[in-house]
Formats: C-alpha cells, structure tokens, sequence
C-alpha cells in the first residue's frame, strides 16, 4: 500500500480519537444537522418566488418619471439616455440629476434637452455638509418630477426592454407605494464575474420572496419605482441622511410594507448593469452594501443573518466530517439534500429573473460564498468607515 497513503490515513485516525476524546465530534455534528435544519426550513418554504406569476389586472401604464443621478458619466449617459427616451410608453418623463460634474455630461444633457422635451436636467453645483451627496442629489430629481410614480435606476445601466417604464407602470395599483425590480450585471467569462453572478441572483430571489411573503426588507435602486407623494411625506433621507448608501435599501427597510409593496420581473422589467472587473473593487463596493444592514430592522437582521451562519457553518462542519470520515453517506446524504433544493429554487429562479448564471457551477459558487460570507459580513457590520468606492 502506499506509505503516502498510510501516513495520511493514520494521521486522520489520530485526529478523530483525539477529537472523540475531547467530545469535539459530538459537537460538530450536532451543528451539522442544527444548519443543515436550518437551510432546509429556508430552502423549501421561504424562496416563494419560482411560484410566482404577474397578476396586474392593469391595462393603461400610469404617468411615470424615471431618475438617474449621475457624477461624470458622460459616456454611459451617451448609451444610457437614448435608451430611456425611446421608452414605449404614452406619458413619461427622464430627469438626470447632474451632480458636480466636471467632464462634459451637462453639455450633453443640454443638447439633448433642446432636441426631446420629455428630458429634464437637474444641474447640482454644491452638497450640503450634513446629507450624503446621492440622496441629496436623488431628493432634488424627485422634487422636480412632475409624475408621482418615479422609476430609479444608476447611469452604468441598461434597460433590457423599451418597455421597461411600461411594465414596471402597470404593476402600480392604488394601495401600492413600491414596486422592486431585479437588476442582474453584465456576464463576463471570469471567476469573479460568475461570483457576482451568482450572489446577485440568490440576493435577488431572497428580497423578492420576501415581498411575496409579506415581509419587504429590501431592494436595489438600479431598479427600484415608489410614490413622489410618499418619499415627501416620509421627509425623504432624514434619519439616514449621513449614511453611505442606503438610499434604496434603508428607504425600503424602513417604509416598506406588505400592503404598499409589489415585484415586477417580467423579462421587459429587467434592468442590466456593469459589475465590478476587480476583486478588490468589489470587496470594496460589497463592504459598503452589507455595512447598511446593521441599519436594518431587527426582525431582518436576525433572519438574514440565520440563513448566513447556517450556511456557514453547514460548510464548515460537513468539510471537516467529510474528512475525518465520520457519518459519512447520513452527512453527504444531508448535505446532498440541501444541494438538490438550492438547484431547483436557484434554477427556476433564475428562469424566473432571466439570469445567465450557469446552474452547473452551483456547488462552487455556493462554497466561494459561504467563505465570502465568513470574511468579508463581519469586518463590513463592524466597521465605522465606509467609502464610497
């Protein structure tokens, strides 16, 4: 027999009686199967969304203003802007909150303007000191909006339809404030690219399930529609006003509700963006968007980071028993339970959001993730210090 082999072999035997000694098994084991209850409880019952169809009943798109805030981005609102104007539907407006810019984007906007009466420029010189630069310059387009339903989204994406502004409009009804959407980013042929890939679609079927289960805790101003008339009474920002970022999530978190809050994901209602093309952009720009969830109600807090100690944990404790040896098929017949759902939930969903996430890639994906999870939610929830990128 190989000496390679027997070494390994009686180094792992040592490992488990020393561990058996110490109880240390036991204890493994019995937060294996507590995580692995725990995903199972999550995976069958709360992912509603590959269940759900469109039931608006509306056959006339309102009056909507779709907003964009943007700081030297002239050459994605040269893309961006035609795309919004030639919108099929019959009354809406684009109004482009310039804030700051010191490349050409305002001369842009100004030529444009003369040419379609249905753009609208906000032109921001100066910040106040005691409100961040976004929500201030998202406050200010949606005081000049002249609809009551606005449509947000970022100036580095792409509506996938010219009925964008229509199918987010019609599932608007009387009783709604919000409407969320899901804005998948760019696919690249590249490990990160297919991590944010796959990150982004399981967030997305999470806060959108959410809604469908009556409990909105969040959403992504990429593609994000509410009332003018509510963001005014609600007094806007203030109470996060300072926060960096925010100015989607926190604002859902706080005032959504199961009563005034509804998804549009219709393959028109998607909104396409560019990801991040470095690792550490990205950790950076992640850092930022999990530092908000200390912000979040409690009630969120505590499910979300349930579902993400579990998943952790599940990872750590069925690698190390996998190679102690011990249990193995009731720990891989466990574990394997778990995988079969996340492929059906993380399949259909993505059918669902029209995402191009390569299901086959699941299982590494999902790991990557948990490791993610361990490294990256900690040191953001702790942190004081935030930049913007």
């Amino acid at each position: 027999m190989n000496p390679v082999f027997l070494s390994v072999s009686s180094q792992i035997l040592s490992l488990q009686l020393l561990l058996l000694a110490m109880g240390t098994i036991q204890i493994i084991q019995d937060v294996f199967f507590i995580s692995l209850g725990i995903q199972l409880i999550y995976w069958l019952s709360f992912f509603r969304l590959i269940f759900y169809n469109s039931k608006s009943g509306n056959s006339q798109p309102k009056p909507i203003s779709i907003i964009v805030c943007a700081w030297n981005e002239e050459k994605n609102l040269k893309e961006l802007v035609p795309l919004l104007l030639k919108q099929e539907h019959p009354d809406f407006e684009v109004v482009i909150v310039d804030d700051r810019s010191v490349d050409d984007t305002y001369d842009f906007l100004i030529e444009h303007r003369e040419t379609d009466p249905k753009l609208k420029v906000v032109r921001i010189d100066s910040v106040p000191d005691h409100v961040n630069a976004k929500k201030y310059a998202l406050t200010l387009g949606i005081k000049a909006a002249k609809n009551d339903l606005v449509l947000l989204t970022d100036a580095d994406c792409r509506p996938q339809s010219l009925n964008w502004a229509k199918s987010v409009s019609l599932e608007h009804n009387d009783d709604s404030v919000f409407v969320m959407g899901y804005s998948p980013y760019r696919f690249k042929s590249s490990l990160l690219n297919l991590f944010i890939q796959y990150e982004t679609l399981l967030t997305g079927i999470h806060y959108l399930s959410a809604v469908l289960w009556k409990t909105p805790y969040m959403a992504v101003g990429r593609n994000l529609s509410y009332r003018k008339s509510f963001f005014l009474a609600q007094k806007g920002f203030v109470g996060f006003q300072h926060t960096v970022g925010g100015d989607d999530d926190l604002f859902v978190n706080r005032h959504a509700k199961a009563a005034n809050s509804k998804i549009c994901i219709s393959k028109d209602a998607i909104v396409e963006s560019f990801a991040k093309d470095n690792w550490t952009s990205y950790l950076t720009q992640k850092k930022r968007h999990l530092s908000v969830g200390k912000h979040y109600r409690m009630r969120d807090k505590f499910r979300l980071t349930v579902f993400s100690v579990s998943q952790i944990l599940l990872w750590i404790c069925f690698v190390t028993l996998s190679i102690l040896t011990i249990n193995t098929y009731v720990i891989l017949g466990g574990f394997g339970l778990r995988l079969t759902l996340q492929l059906i939930v993380i399949g259909f969903g993505a059918k669902k959001l029209s995402s191009k996430f390569p299901i086959v890639l699941l299982p590494a994906m999902d790991l990557i993730f948990a490791v993610f999870l361990s490294l990256v939610s900690v040191p953001a929830l702790l942190s004081k210090k935030i930049k913007w990128s």
